[in-house]
C-alpha cells in the first residue's frame, strides 16, 4: 500500500541518518582516545596507575573510549547491513530514501 510503502522509506531514511551519526560519534571517540593516550605507550603506563592518583589513569580513560568506539562500530555494522539489504530489494524509492538519509545525516 502507499502508506506502507511511505513508511518503509522513512524508517530506511532514518536508518541512514542514525548511521551517519553514529561514524560520526565514532570519529569523536577516536579523536578522545588518541588524546587520552600517555605520550610513553606501554604496557605499564596503561595498565598501572601512578602512586597518588585517584582518578582514572590515562590508560583506564583509553580503554574505556576503545570499549565506547568497538560498541559504535558494532551498531555502525548492523546498521549498514539493515540499510544494504533493503536497498537491495531493487526498489527504487527505497535506494532514493536511503540516499536522502545518508546525505541527510551527513549534512546534519
Amino acid at each position: 500500500s502507499p502508506a506502507g510503502m511511505a513508511l518503509s522509506v522513512l524508517v530506511i531514511l532514518l536508518l541512514s541518518v542514525l548511521y551517519e551519526a553514529v561514524k560520526m560519534g565514532k570519529a569523536v571517540l577516536l579523536r578522545r582516545a588518541l588524546l587520552a593516550l600517555p605520550h610513553s605507550i606501554s604496557q605499564e603506563s596503561l595498565l598501572e596507575p601512578k602512586e597518588g592518583d585517584t582518578g582514572p589513569t590515562q590508560g583506564s580513560r583509553w580503554f574505556q573510549y576503545h570499549v565506547g568506539q568497538t560498541l559504535f562500530h558494532v551498531v555502525q555494522v548492523v546498521l549498514g547491513y539493515m540499510v544494504m539489504l533493503a536497498v537491495m530489494s531493487y526498489n527504487a524509492w527505497i535506494f532514493l530514501g536511503a540516499i536522502a538519509g545518508s546525505t541527510l545525516g551527513y549534512f546534519v
